[in-house]
């Protein structure tokens, strides 16, 4: 049987949480040391083969010119605004977690609005980046980490692109309805697969159903990671249609605001439609379109707010 992804998962937004026996959290945790060994094995084998291949091309065509493809990346990349450097992005990060654990807006003081997505990535991905390449934004997205078994090669785009990848959990769960171990898994794995592909560690994370507690912020705490929440919901999850979307994106938009949409996660043609609309007028209004870790560098959110209570309604 070939295997299947499930990716209506804000379709199941109270759905009940899993609670893993003893016995299966041990056999869980034998199987991802499995994963890892298999993966680590894998990557040094195609890391070997690739090499070969590339000693191989240099010697019988030692003046082949690029393909048509890679002539179009480069066009892309010089027509791009320049992401900020990764080590600019992680001190960023670092500095607001000198000071809080969240953020979900900035102090308002640059003109600046971060695009960010969850969920993905997933079959609609690939138009989402198409219109963000074309229209030359970079964005935020918070991946499952499982959901990169099927769709790995957005992840891939995405990072050559200068996005930037946020944790978004394993599968996906209401973290709060978790124990410590199984939180900390559902962080580390996705962190792990993002590293198998060759992509910076994430530092930020984002919680699926707004779901957290005071244990998910001490694993957050362990781990390094900022918990991005968000100031403008456009809650396209429901396909309200077109109009609301680009509606209440616009209508929250302020200096520092950070809008929430999905790339996965159920169908996403709405979000794919709206998306156009929604940066031109945003860059018609004056405002700059970045990435969470440039408005954290650019405009840092203010000390001493208070973390809101869990948003999932429980």
């Amino acid at each position: 049987m070939s295997p299947r992804w499930h990716w209506d998962f804000e379709d199941q937004r109270r759905g009940p949480a899993h609670r893993p026996s003893r016995a299966s959290a041990v056999e869980r945790e034998r199987r991802v040391r499995v994963r890892r060994r298999r993966a680590a094995a894998a990557v040094v084998i195609l890391a070997v083969l690739a090499l070969i291949l590339a000693v191989a091309s240099g010697s019988s065509h030692p003046r082949a010119t690029p393909r048509a493809g890679a002539r179009v990346s480069t066009r892309r990349a010089k027509a791009s605004p320049r992401p900020v450097p990764e080590d600019d992005q992680n001190g960023a990060v670092a500095s607001v977690l000198g000071y809080t654990p969240f953020v979900k807006e900035g102090s308002a003081r640059a003109r600046e609005i971060a695009l960010t997505f969850d969920d993905g990535p997933g079959p609609y991905t690939p138009r989402v980046l198409d219109v963000l390449e074309r229209l030359h934004v970079h964005a935020t997205f918070f991946e499952i980490g499982a959901m990169l078994r099927y769709f790995s090669a957005s992840t891939v785009r995405e990072l050559g692109d200068g996005d930037v990848i946020g944790d978004h959990t394993e599968t996906h769960p209401e973290m709060a309805r978790l124990s410590a171990h199984d939180q900390r898994e559902e962080l580390f794995e996705q962190i792990a697969r993002i590293e198998l592909l060759d992509g910076p560690r994430p530092v930020l994370f984002r919680p699926p159903y707004g779901s957290y507690d005071a244990t998910t912020m001490r694993e957050l705490h362990a781990l390094h990671l900022l918990m991005v929440l968000w100031s403008v919901d456009t809650e396209d999850y429901l396909q309200p249609g077109v109009p609301v979307i680009v509606q209440r994106a616009l209508a929250g938009a302020h200096p520092g605001a950070i809008i929430l949409m999905h790339d996965a996660g159920g169908t996403r043609t709405q979000t794919i439609e709206a998306l156009p609309t929604i940066i031109r007028d945003l860059r018609a209004r004056g405002f700059r379109l970045v990435t969470v870790p440039q408005l954290l560098r650019d405009d840092p959110p203010p000390p001493g707010q208070a973390l809101p209570s869990n948003l999932s309604g429980d």
